[in-house]
């Protein structure tokens, strides 16, 4: 290991330093590190012979410098969850070790430096998958303690698999915020050249210090590459693509700006702008027994049926096209309706609204006790009922809560241009994406 070697093998040649292999992987392949920065594993069955050039023993450790204090710079708090912002690769392992501390970060990304004062405080350490209403209220619990602190934003580092469900239940935990409150993650670790983490958490920083922006926001790649970032409402995100570094893409709706070097572009008019005031509602109450079903053709009633009988409080449908699923479905929607289950229907199409006046099929299904929930998303009506039936149990008032709009997870009308997929292959999309992409 460590050794700098040129390889021949029936794959080509290749240049790098051998790594350690994950102590979980087999034995059967070596793996290494190119001098552009990206690692491969070849069979060793494949390679034909090594020359060695020489050693280069790596200590993959971050730097870490004290991180200066200039009171003429805000100041802005760095709330961790788990996600990796700066972080280096234990090659022994396999595993991600993230960098957290002021010092690790300003050893990482010496630019923060140039846009506030930073503090860090790790609440959790959790891949964003094991995030839940234990980790949602703690975090909204903390970003109350620092506005009333007086900070002057608020960043969240969290992973980005589940980072649109965060955003979303802390835009209803979270209101009123005189402040911003910016979630960012990455794509791709830091030890990786096509790394977003440092410009991601640059722009997010930069937005937490000086934007007049004063809600909850995800703050990510715009385009793939790193021309500037976006400003995504809490309530209108979801990640789109496993692994681009633009998976956030803001849906039914547009975003609220673009990040770029030196500025900030509004792209909207109708956000809520920064107070000087400390005052913020921080109501953390929220029902786990909900879920979601998501429908798909053939969908027998026992699933419905298992959630009546293990005491669910609320259920999100994701139906097809305008709010629609099959008719053996009925007697246990109507079943669950009788119990005082809490009922909403969502699209999951994405874009578009509910409306289920169109047909016989969703005229049908509103009368077993099905209740119509706009445009919001599936997962933010997933979040939203779990905290609406926090507040209450009674129908009319979850109703109420459910289908009033608090940051924006319903509109009045999706925009003329909040629709836009570029369908590769179509001949005038591709004269569009080739004026761009040489």
């Amino acid at each position: 290991m460590w050794s700098d070697v040129e390889i021949d093998s029936t794959r080509g040649n290749f240049k790098g330093i051998i790594l350690p292999r994950s102590e979980t992987a087999d034995d059967t392949h070596i793996v290494l590190k190119m001098d552009t920065g990206y690692n491969v594993g070849l069979a060793v069955d494949t390679i034909n012979s090594i020359t060695e050039h020489g050693r280069k023993e790596a200590h993959y450790k971050i730097p870490e410098k004290e991180f200066p204090f200039d009171p003429k710079k805000p100041n802005v708090k760095l709330l961790g969850t788990g996600g990796t912002i700066a972080s280096r690769l234990d090659y022994r392992t396999g595993a991600v070790i993230p960098a957290f501390s002021p010092g690790e970060l300003y050893g990482s990304v010496p630019e923060l430096a140039d846009i506030c004062n930073l503090e860090t405080e790790k609440l959790y350490g959790v891949f964003s998958e094991n995030m839940g209403p234990e980790q949602w209220r703690g975090t909204a619990e903390a970003i109350g303690r620092e506005i009333r602190k007086g900070t002057s934003g608020v960043v969240i580092g969290h992973g980005t698999d589940t980072m649109h469900h965060t955003a979303a239940i802390l835009s209803f935990m979270v209101q009123d915020s005189p402040v911003p409150i910016v979630m960012v993650g990455s794509q791709r670790s830091s030890d990786r050249p096509s790394s977003d983490a440092a410009i991601n958490l640059i722009n997010a920083t930069r937005t937490a210090a000086h934007s007049d922006f004063a809600e909850v926001m995800v703050c990510m790649f715009g385009p793939t590459s790193d021309q500037y970032g976006l400003l995504h409402r809490g309530t209108r995100v979801r990640k789109m693509h496993s692994s681009y570094r633009s998976t956030f893409r803001t849906i039914g709706d547009i975003p609220l700006a673009m990040v770029e070097k030196d500025r900030f572009v509004p792209l909207r008019e109708d956000y809520k702008r920064r107070r000087s005031d400390r005052n913020v509602k921080i109501n953390t109450a929220f029902e786990e027994r909900v879920s979601i079903l998501y429908y798909y053709p053939n969908m027998n009633p026992d699933i419905l049926e298992a959630l009546i009988d293990n005491d669910y409080k609320g259920i999100i449908i994701a139906g097809t096209g305008l709010g629609h699923v099959n008719k053996p479905l009925y007697p246990a929607l109507k079943r669950a309706a009788d119990k005082g289950i809490h009922i909403y229907m969502t699209v999951q199409t994405l874009w578009g609204y509910v409306q289920m006046y169109v047909y016989d099929t969703g005229r049908d299904i509103m009368d077993l006790g099905v209740i119509p929930a706009a445009n919001m998303l599936p997962e933010v009506a997933y979040v939203k009922l779990g905290w609406a039936l926090g507040q209450s149990n009674d129908r009319e008032e979850v109703k109420k809560i459910m289908l009033t709009p608090i940051a924006g997870e319903i509109t009045d009308r999706e925009p003329h241009n909040g629709y836009l997929i570029y369908q590769g292959g179509i001949p005038e999309v591709e004269e569009f994406i080739s004026r761009f992409k040489k």
